[in-house]
């Protein structure tokens, strides 16, 4: 038989570092103009140097960073310069990451496909010496379709690997979604206007690094706490300027009401924040975005994190199954669910993430606990065909899924209430869930599905506890070397079972306290010749 993998240990989530806040500007059609004509200009020049980078080979840089900055400071300014370049180098490293991670997963495929098309066809999935073998496809049509998807996998492994090898990336400033929306325009119900629109607002370019030391944090794009904003222009467009320096000065007022104290505070003390403002040409808005960098928090160790007890989640599709449960790790009170729906656009999905998180950190914080314990969920190889070909349900469950967006923003939301992230191993915890507690807690006032048994297992196991509510006996021919006949609340808790204390009185059943003087002398184990006798007992022939 094949063995259980280990679970991994479970670890705390650092806290993330970097926090943002956006506001809507409200700007006068000149205003307007101005930001889409620098915007714009902007857009063109960090095109420009996305592809000269994407020309150069990796080991050059440090080197063509220098290059390049030089060369876009004499048409705009080292400010502007210094972001677009930076701006450029992080695409440029985000789309080399996503060149690994398409090549590793050709890898898998390939794998998958070849040791699948060299069993016979309708073979079954056996296990011998503890490897699963896989199965064979079920018929000659499968087979041939699956050998043809495998030369396909295989030239696209081969080209990516030509290309990681030569350095060259290939990103679409903009989205490569925009930019195929525009041959199937009458499917979108755009109008070649509204998408040459779409298309412009995507690929401007107004970023602005901060800077400490420099009025308000910023140089480039300067908010100060009355809300006034100002830009210092390229040195290209310094005929619109408005104001002394080269500078643009906005009629609309920036006003953040999210995570605004801590914004003021920065600015007041010149420390560097970094502002965005883009367009949603869906809606005609103007939008600025303020982000900073915060000192990272303690990691605080397991179990100080997890002393109160933690509030575990075993997060689906459509709703997150909450419960609380002690440091024995036992369940306490009602389980709890925090539905979301992920149909809709993008922005009513992320709507939906935050209002259900929101109610889990409001529940935590009501139930006294200072942990959430969630799994590590990634699924990077849980949507394959070869995996799950049958189940396209399935597929198609886990490809919606929002795994890596649900985590972040958990992590992030939880930071601003001060409440740990523990991570544990999603290894058996609906299986065992359900088998271990699913029946013991269903009650006739109480349904527990298969959800809530889960979270009560992800919760046992960040404590450190055994899922299984109890361990059978030991043999009888092990008796001497085993411990106690069951295991109930963890490693350590905080009491077990021992001797039982001495109490006052008779040590025997029968008597009444304060009864049988002589209940607990010892002598009254021999009888012949003790003094509560009154005599000795005859005995017969």
């Amino acid at each position: 038989m094949g063995r259980l993998r280990t679970p991994a240990a479970s670890f705390v989530v650092p806290g993330s570092t970097g926090v943002s806040s956006r506001t809507r500007l409200r700007v006068t059609p000149a205003d307007a103009a101005v930001l889409t004509e620098v915007g714009v200009f902007l857009g063109a020049l960090a095109a420009k140097d996305l592809s000269e980078r994407a020309r150069q080979r990796p080991g050059r840089d440090a080197v063509g960073w220098a290059e390049r900055k030089r060369a876009l400071t004499g048409e705009t300014s080292a400010r502007w310069a210094g972001s677009i370049t930076r701006a450029t180098h992080d695409q440029w490293t985000l789309a080399r990451r996503g060149q690994a991670e398409e090549m590793a997963w050709l890898r898998g495929e390939i794998k998958r496909i070849g040791s699948r098309l060299a069993r016979p066809l309708g073979a079954k999935a056996d296990k011998r010496a503890g490897v699963w073998a896989v199965r064979g496809y079920a018929g000659r049509a499968e087979w041939h379709a699956k050998s043809r998807r495998l030369g396909v996998l295989r030239d696209r492994l081969a080209a990516l690997e030509k290309d990681w090898a030569d350095g060259r990336v290939r990103v679409v400033r903009g989205g490569k979604s925009l930019a195929r929306l525009r041959h199937h325009l009458d499917q979108s119900g755009l109008t070649p206007p509204a998408w040459s629109e779409r298309w412009r607002a995507a690929r401007m370019f107004l970023t602005a690094d901060g800077e400490s030391g420099k009025r308000c944090g910023n140089e480039t794009i300067r908010v100060d706490e009355a809300g006034q904003l100002s830009i210092r222009l390229p040195a290209a467009l310094s005929h619109l300027s408005n104001a002394p320096h080269g500078r643009y000065v906005l009629d609309a007022c920036a006003a953040f009401t999210h995570r605004a104290e801590e914004w003021r505070d920065r600015i007041s003390a010149h420390r560097a924040v970094a502002y965005r403002v883009h367009l949603d040409a869906s809606r005609g808005r103007w939008y600025l975005t303020a982000s900073w960098q915060r000192a990272a928090a303690p990691e605080l160790p397991l179990s100080v994190a997890v002393a109160r007890g933690v509030v575990a989640v075993d997060m689906n599709d459509d709703h997150l199954a909450a419960w609380r449960l002690d440091a024995q790790g036992n369940p306490v009170g009602e389980p709890r669910r925090f539905p979301y729906d992920m149909s809709g656009d993008a922005s009513h999905r992320d709507a939906q993430l935050r209002h259900a998180l929101t109610r889990l950190l409001h529940f935590t914080r009501r139930s006294g606990a200072a942990a959430i314990a969630v799994e590590d969920l990634h699924f990077k190889d849980g949507a394959s065909r070869e995996q799950h070909g049958a189940n396209r349900r399935f597929r198609r469950l886990v490809s919606r899924f929002p795994t890596a967006r649900l985590r972040a923003r958990l992590v992030s939301m939880a930071a601003e209430q001060d409440i740990a992230i523990v991570a544990v191993d999603p290894a058996y915890t609906s299986k065992w869930g359900a088998r271990h507690w699913q029946r013991p807690l269903t009650t006739a006032t109480r349904r527990t599905t298969r959800h809530d048994a889960a979270a009560v297992a992800i919760g046992r196991r960040a404590l450190g506890h055994p899922i299984r509510r109890r361990t059978a006996p030991p043999p009888h021919d092990r008796r001497d070397r085993a411990g106690h006949r069951t295991a109930q609340a963890g490693v350590d808790p905080g009491s077990r079972e021992g001797s039982r204390p001495r109490s006052s009185g008779p040590r025997t059943g029968s008597a009444w306290p304060g009864n049988g003087a002589n209940a607990g002398d010892q002598r009254a184990q021999d009888r012949s010749g003790h003094a509560v006798e009154q005599a000795p007992w005859p005995q017969g022939p």
